[in-house]
């Protein structure tokens, strides 16, 4: 199954993953079959995922990763949604929770996938189900449990 990955940096951070680490990433957190997925991966600053958050989620602070299902269908190829990464968030958190950026850039990737999958945390047993996927997508791709303090 081809996938393509639009990467969208438009504010030109340069401490972010290869292209090929997010395709990696994307391509293990397909849990169904797509016939040809184009993907979009929007990395931001603090202002325009504040913005985005506060205008589809109502809520006023950033955060480090936002998902927009799609319910189009189109024709010539398959589209989960995009998604939209605040960079300087990812950066902050991983120094807090004392991750390498990569980790946790994977880890936001991953999520993110599955809530363009349907898959939400909502519920305590969403929750359980869906961070049960993250581990064992992660481990998958040689990164270790993000939940573990």
């Amino acid at each position: 199954m081809p996938v393509k990955i639009e990467l969208q940096n438009d504010e030109a951070f340069a401490d972010i993953p290869s292209e090929q680490l997010f395709h990696d990433w994307v391509n293990a957190s397909l849990l169904a079959s797509y016939r040809h997925l184009e993907q979009t991966i929007r990395i931001v600053g603090e202002a325009e995922s504040q913005d985005l958050n506060h205008r589809y989620r109502a809520r006023k602070t950033p955060t480090n990763v936002l998902a927009f299902p799609t319910d189009a269908d189109f024709p010539d190829y398959d589209c989960l949604g995009d998604l939209v990464i605040c960079a300087p968030l990812v950066a902050s958190e991983a120094a807090t929770q004392g991750k390498t950026a990569e980790a946790h850039w994977a880890h936001l990737v991953v999520h993110g996938m599955l809530h363009l999958q349907g898959y939400d945390h909502q519920e305590t047993a969403d929750t359980r189900e869906m961070e049960r996927l993250e581990i064992k997508i992660l481990d998958t791709l040689g990164y270790t449990n993000p939940y573990n303090d």
